[in-house]
């Protein structure tokens, strides 16, 4: 056989040699463990943060907020979820509409956080009631909130309680004229009432002096109540078409048999009405009582206090201190029965002592 015969049927066979050697059935892979991974149920569910020391004031509302941003896109911070919601909680219990919206999207998409649509609805909810547009979409797309409102909407733990009796002012003396002992200031009473806002109009500050008893009302509180919703201007009109000195919207115009509530002394007696039924429902309570006149009754039953809104926070706390600091108020029973929020509120109160 020719040598070049020989060579190529050589490498013929080393061909088939190699080609048998890949046709043997290769061994079976063992399986791979499974990657360690989150899943959202594993994301992890912030703590509600605990309650703050003194007073808060808007300037550390709106730093929370920046804090939480901060935190969710790690803009000179570590991203870090949980903090970015826990500042958003803080925010939101004050009152801060975009930490509302900003957290229940988190809780809504699982941003780092385990997602939550039911305490989302809640939030998104209360964001759009402040006006905040894209709120609104998003609360409709998850429909009426179910439950009690999440921590992160209540009345925070340091707000005043409800339901509390005002306290006496310190005893003081008089002393008599040409001198002599002193004579103990009569009973612990409470300070005095305010004298009317400044810019008053006197003509209406004597119809309101004149009027507000007819309501078993006190003149000075439904005066702080003017000054705050119109600064007495009784052409007013805001943009939720509320009108007037007393700011009635036309619902509750009708409700209390305004025919004109342009006319001042219509819309100052159908407001002093209202009042009236406010502080009957939540029995003398000036701080539900003004929270409702300011965001409507049943937004204070469906958070068990004061809105978590900015505005209806800011509202009471300007009129509560026109006022020297006054929390309750006379009231008639037979005006109107208790709400729920009163019968709880007492439950609680029973619970304590």
């Amino acid at each position: 056989m020719p040598t070049l015969t020989r060579r190529r049927c050589a490498f013929a066979a080393s061909l088939l040699l190699w080609a048998g050697a890949f046709a043997q059935p290769l061994p079976t892979p063992s399986p791979a463990p499974p990657e360690p991974g989150l899943t959202l149920e594993a994301l992890p569910r912030p703590a509600t943060p605990p309650p703050e020391r003194g007073t808060v004031v808007p300037a550390q509302v709106e730093r929370w907020r920046q804090e939480a941003q901060a935190f969710e896109f790690g803009e000179g911070v570590e991203r870090d979820a949980v903090k970015a919601a826990q500042s958003y909680c803080r925010a939101a219990r004050y009152g801060d509409a975009q930490a509302q919206y900003s957290l229940a999207w988190m809780l809504t998409n699982a941003r780092g956080i385990e997602r939550d649509e039911a305490q989302a609805a809640h939030l998104f909810a209360a964001a759009a009631e402040q006006g905040l547009t894209q709120a609104v979409a998003m609360a409709q797309r998850l429909g009426t909130p179910r439950g009690d409102p999440p921590p992160c909407l209540r009345p925070p733990d340091e707000d005043p309680p409800l339901l509390a009796q005002d306290k006496p002012a310190p005893p003081r003396v008089l002393l008599p004229p040409g001198g002599g002992r002193p004579a103990p200031f009569p009973g612990g009473l409470l300070l005095p009432p305010p004298p009317p806002p400044a810019g008053a109009p006197p003509q209406i500050v004597r119809f309101v002096e004149l009027v507000a008893p007819q309501y078993q009302l006190q003149p000075h509180v439904v005066l702080a109540l003017i000054k705050q919703e119109s600064n007495f201007d009784p052409l007013a009109v805001s943009p939720k078409n509320a009108q007037g000195l007393m700011q009635l919207i036309p619902d509750t115009a009708r409700r209390f048999n305004v025919r004109n509530v342009m006319d001042p002394a219509q819309n100052l007696r159908g407001g002093m009405a209202y009042l009236r039924w406010l502080l009957a429902t939540f029995e003398g309570d000036l701080t539900l009582a003004l929270a409702a006149y300011n965001a409507g009754e049943g937004a204070v039953e469906r958070y068990r206090g004061v809105p978590p809104y900015a505005e209806t926070r800011l509202y009471v706390r300007r009129i509560i201190a026109a006022i020297n600091g006054q929390r309750s108020h006379p009231f008639d029973p037979q005006v109107a029965p208790p709400s729920e929020l009163i019968t709880l509120l007492k439950a609680r109160l029973r619970a304590l002592n």
